[in-house]
C-alpha cells in the first residue's frame, strides 16, 4: 500500500466531471484506490462515493493505492489530479 497528500486545485474541487475523469482513469488498474478527506475513507473508483465526502477547491486528499500495479496508479493518478481534471 501506498499513499500521497494532494491539494485539490479545480476551480470547484471535485465535482461531477473531474471526479468522472478521475474515476474512470482509476479503473484502468488492478489496484485498489482509495480516497481520504476529511476524515473519511471513499472507494476511489466510486463518481458516487466521491461527490459524497464534497471535496473543495484547497481541501488535501490522500490517494491511497494497494495492488500489483499501485505505484504506477498513484503516479498516473497524482498527474490526472495535479494537471488533467480540467
Amino acid at each position: 500500500m501506498i499513499s500521497r497528500k494532494i491539494v485539490i486545485e479545480t476551480k470547484l474541487g471535485l465535482h461531477l466531471r473531474p471526479a468522472g475523469i478521475l474515476c474512470q482513469r482509476a479503473q484502468d488498474f488492478a489496484c485498489s484506490v482509495a480516497i481520504e478527506a476529511g476524515g473519511d475513507r471513499v472507494n476511489g473508483k466510486s463518481v458516487i462515493s466521491i461527490l459524497g465526502v464534497g471535496i473543495k477547491t484547497g481541501d488535501e486528499i490522500e490517494l491511497i493505492c494497494d495492488g500489483p500495479d499501485e505505484t504506477e496508479a498513484l503516479d498516473v493518478l497524482t498527474q490526472v489530479i495535479e494537471h488533467g481534471l480540467e
